[in-house]
């Protein structure tokens, strides 16, 4: 898929299509700082630290989904901006919004990743709707 731009859908809804995985970056930077993103992939867990700015998380011809992903801005650019993020879960739909490295999607179900979605809000900004049911754990 080629790239979406702030807000826009990544990936499939209604599909039954899986992330297998992601790259993040951000246009001109108005503030230093990066960001940065991990995801919990199939019969692997959590990523070992995070990827950022365009680098690759998950896993490329393996076959494997994405089940969950955390995604925080670092430097002035976290104390200026808020990251809020949902995914489309399989057999759940679209989650509530996480915001600045809190966990989004599920672990323990084996259900995939389908799509994504990304704000990035000036700080304190209300957020993009319902932030409840971000992450399903068991």
């Amino acid at each position: 898929q080629g790239n979406v731009t702030n807000g826009e859908m990544s990936g499939t809804s209604g599909q039954s299509k899986r992330l297998e995985a992601i790259t993040i970056s951000l246009g001109g930077r108005a503030y230093p700082g990066d960001i940065q993103y991990r995801t919990h992939i199939q019969d692997i867990g959590w990523e070992n630290g995070y990827r950022q700015n365009g680098d690759m998380s998950g896993t490329s011809g393996q076959s494997k989904r994405l089940e969950a992903i955390e995604i925080r801005l670092t430097g002035e650019l976290a104390e200026k901006y808020d990251i809020y993020y949902r995914v489309h879960i399989q057999e759940i739909g679209w989650g509530g919004w996480a915001c600045n490295g809190a966990s989004a999607g599920s672990a323990g179900y084996a259900y995939r990743l389908e799509a994504i979605e990304i704000v990035v809000v000036p700080k304190g900004s209300n957020p993009p709707g319902d932030t409840s049911n971000c992450f399903f754990s068991r």
